[in-house]
């Protein structure tokens, strides 16, 4: 080559980002046919340079073909195949060009063009007046052949021939892989015997079409059999995605689609060559180049002196890659990688010994147009003075004109004249400017991959080290843990003269990660006494997002969990950590993927439980009660209601209670009063006040109970507490001594009293699940108290048969409604009053 090719952009389309067909092809007169890989043809003219037609097709647009007499074009979308006289386009194109605005003429193809009624045909193939197209089914490669009518409307296509070729495995090669069943690009190709005969009966056409090559008669011959060349039947090539080349011949009865070489990676090009200027009008290599840079040349070669006639000979070599398209001119390979448009100079030396080591030195030796984005190629022409000149579609959506001089053996290297080195400086500087923009596109798509990468990193060493923990029931709350957990504080506030309890839940991260945009703490709210599956129906969610929670730092919200008067406790908090999907794309990919915006997924931090205890308000036995209408009016009806359920007397409600004996030992082994600011020698005195102050506000499974506005001495042995359905409940612990033949054992009991049976309950619940947190710490000592806990054990069993025995003649002798709830409730309460001892 001498000097550098020449660029010069006709028009521009925008971004080719969407997949599909880009094809540019030359059509009737100096039209050229583009297809962007939408469901829009471009008729763009040469003459004049701009766009004169715009064809809408229903689908996306896979192949399109001229037929060869200029008159048809046939358009291969995913639902058929569509028929559209160039005759009718061109009157709509000169009736638009006398319009003032000079916008191109817009064509809407409709049902009413459909030539042939079959989905997904990816390649289009006319060979005289038979149309063939291919497309893939679920088990075969289909090869169908239409005999097109007489008259230029569309009408149903008669079929010829239906022709079937098996799926393969995927092929890889070079990192690349074709799936079986995903329909890729497909090549046709039709050789014809030496001199191809005429295709059109116009005498006006000039019947060239790159489609349809001429090989010499003996490369025919070896290469499709003796019966293809005699009958000198058109053969038909296709080179398919998992990159088999097949061959059909037309003319021959019984013939079928067979296999005549594999690529071993996608079929990109096929085409021929003529290498040799002696007989200009046979092609005697044939070219075939593959996705990730193969490309073989299939030549007739004269066998050795001991061996008489010629065989094939199939020579491959590897060229840089991926290649994005390819055309062959005369003895040149022009294919483009995306990154730079190259001209390979095919062997023009006669068939000999060394023949192939030439070709694959060729191979080796590509020289640099200095292109870069094109991504669809024409058919090349030349001029007489030997220019070649390609038309090209660049992945920016620029048509451009790319001429490239040629030059002679004999020519030498001499100087360039002034004018052509200006030029040669314009194209190179152009040459650049697009390689840096082209160089920062990637750079920031780099980049932002990257950073993609490394959040997605992050996020998967944060999920490995939630879902990778091993926790314990023994200890549900290790300090060395999860470093990234929850724990809770319970408080009361007043608003609109209503009482509502809040939950403040703070997620504190000890980790070394950083929790960063997308990711959001959800806190899951139900009662406990729900089901898993009816827990979610019941349940109120909470999301709160964020967007840099740093290693140490914490994140404190406050969340609504019940009003005044509600007694659903205890209540079951689950929290958990969210990242959505959608933080990980940018704009242009959330554009491209639609369904991932709301995808998301979720990793279970901890669950916490809030209790009676911790819903209770601790209030001063002296304080007075509060002093307003409601409360005041609704004292009054408790009143009114119990007197009437007395009988109209002016008795004093009934009392609940329920009580837990723990040992006192057990006590000073397990709860450290030092917390308390008692000493050993005072703790034996202080050890009641002590235990009713750790049930109380103490951290419990990470829930505590929050401190109120005033402060209250909970010094004593006593203290009054407001449930969460404002009853009024006391809580006392007091010591005593359990004697029991001449064994003694000193223990704690602590009462809980109420004159609504409902808190009685719940904080008699929430006072054992706090002592079995005492048993799991307590160590195990000598069985000298066996005796004491067989004696209440066998109390209880007592008590039980009891119990058992009077329920069973109170359901004899029959009972009224009221006279039973009131039965069972004394047989609850006794139940409540548990003499087995906790040691």
């Amino acid at each position: 080559m001498e000097g550098r090719c020449s660029v010069e952009t006709w028009a521009e389309f925008g971004l080719l980002g969407k997949p599909g067909t880009k094809k540019v092809t030359s059509g009737f007169e100096t039209n050229i046919f583009i297809c962007t890989g939408c469901d829009e043809v471009y008729v763009f003219s040469a003459t004049d340079r701009k766009l004169t037609a715009v064809l809408h097709f229903p689908g996306p647009v896979n192949d399109l073909v001229e037929s060869h007499d200029k008159q048809l074009l046939f358009v291969a979308c995913r639902c058929g195949v569509y028929c559209v006289d160039l005759q009718l386009l061109l009157h709509r194109v000169q009736g638009s060009s006398g319009d003032a605005s000079s916008s191109p003429a817009e064509l809407n193809i409709s049902s009413e063009f459909v030539a042939v009624d079959a989905g997904g045909v990816s390649s289009l193939l006319l060979v005289g007046s038979v149309l063939l197209t291919l497309c893939q089914t679920d088990t075969s490669w289909l090869m169908t052949l239409y005999k097109r009518p007489q008259q230029t409307q569309p009408t149903t296509y008669e079929v010829l021939g239906l022709f079937h070729l098996p799926l393969v495995s995927p092929a890889v090669h070079g990192g690349a892989k074709v799936k079986a069943g995903q329909t890729g690009r497909t090549v046709l190709l039709c050789a014809h015997f030496g001199i191809r005969p005429p295709l059109s009966t116009s005498p006006d056409a000039t019947d060239v079409s790159y489609s349809h090559v001429c090989l010499e008669p003996v490369l025919f011959k070896l290469l499709f059999g003796v019966e293809a060349a005699l009958a000198k039947s058109p053969v038909v090539l296709c080179g398919l995605p998992d990159g088999r080349l097949c061959f059909l011949p037309l003319g021959l009865p019984g013939s079928r689609l067979r296999v005549l070489y594999s690529l071993e990676q996608p079929v990109v090009f096929a085409g021929a060559s003529v290498v040799t200027e002696t007989d200009p009008g046979h092609a005697q290599c044939l070219v075939v180049v593959g996705e990730q840079g193969r490309v073989a040349l299939i030549k007739a070669d004269k066998a050795g002196p001991e061996r008489e006639g010629s065989f094939a000979r199939f020579t491959e070599g590897c060229v840089s890659g991926p290649v994005e398209c390819g055309f062959v001119g005369k003895n040149c390979l022009y294919y483009s990688t995306g990154s730079d448009l190259l001209a390979l100079k095919l062997s023009d030396e006669s068939a000999g010994r060394e023949d192939r080591e030439r070709d694959v030195e060729a191979l080796q030796s590509p020289t640099s147009l200095n292109v870069c984005g094109v991504i669809a190629l024409s058919e090349p022409t030349f001029s007489a003075a030997g220019e070649v000149q390609l038309l090209g579609l660049t992945v920016r959506g620029q048509l451009q004109s790319i001429r490239s001089p040629v030059r002679r053996r004999d020519e030498g290297f001499s100087q360039p004249p002034s004018s052509q080195a200006g030029r040669s400086v314009r194209d190179l500087l152009s040459a650049i400017g697009d390689v840096c923009e082209r160089a920062s596109a990637l750079k920031a798509a780099i980049k932002s991959k990257n950073q993609t990468l490394r959040q997605l990193s992050r996020a998967v060493n944060i999920s490995f080290l939630l879902t990778g923990r091993t926790t314990t029931t023994e200890e549900p709350f290790p300090v060395n843990g999860t470093p990234i957990r929850c724990h809770a504080a319970t408080s009361w506030s007043r608003s609109l003269q209503k009482d509502a309890f809040s939950l403040k839940c703070v997620l504190n991260n000890s980790s070394p990660h950083v929790l960063e945009r997308g990711w959001a703490l959800s806190v899951a709210v139900f009662p406990a006494s729900c089901s898993s599956s009816a827990g979610q129906e019941t349940s109120t969610s909470f999301v709160f997002p964020f967007y840099n929670l740093c290693p140490g730092e914490t994140l404190e919200v406050s969340l609504p969990v019940a009003a005044a008067g509600d007694t659903t406790f205890p209540l079951t908090v689950n929290c958990s950590l969210i990242l959505s999907l959608s933080s990980f794309l940018g704009e242009e990919e959330e554009v491209l993927r639609p369904g991932l915006q709301n995808s998301c997924f979720s990793l279970a931090l901890n669950t916490l439980t809030v209790d009676w205890l911790h819903a209770s308000q601790v209030i001063s036995p002296t304080a007075p009660q509060p002093n307003n209408a409601a409360d005041a009016l609704q004292a009054f009806l408790r009143s009114r209601l119990i007197r009437c359920s007395k009988g109209g007397g002016a008795s004093k409600p009934e009392k609940y209670s329920a009580s837990v004996r723990v040992s006192s030992e057990l006590l000073r082994d397990t709860l450290t009063l030092k917390s308390f600011g008692l000493d050993t020698e005072v703790a034996s005195q202080s050890l009641c006040s002590a235990l009713l102050r750790w049930l109380l506000f103490e951290d419990h499974e990470g829930v505590k109970m929050g401190h109120g506005g005033d402060e209250v001495d909970t010094s004593g042995s006593v203290i009054q507490v407001r449930a969460p359905n404002e009853a009024a409940v006391k809580l006392s612990a007091k010591e005593m001594k359990v004697e029991e033949e001449e064994e003694g054992l000193v223990c704690v009991e602590v009462q809980i009293e109420s004159s609504s049976v409902a808190p009685v309950c719940g904080l008699h619940h929430a006072v054992l699940r706090r002592i079995q947190t005492l048993l799991k710490k307590a160590s195990e000592k000598a069985a000298s108290t066996e005796a004491v806990q067989r004696l209440g054990l066998r109390r209880a069993l007592q008590q039980a048969e009891i119990q058992q025995s009077q329920i069973s003649e109170a359901l004899s002798v029959g009972m009224s409604s009221s006279q039973m709830k009131r039965f069972l409730l004394d047989v609850y309460q006794a139940l409540r009053e548990n003499p087995l001892l906790v040691i």
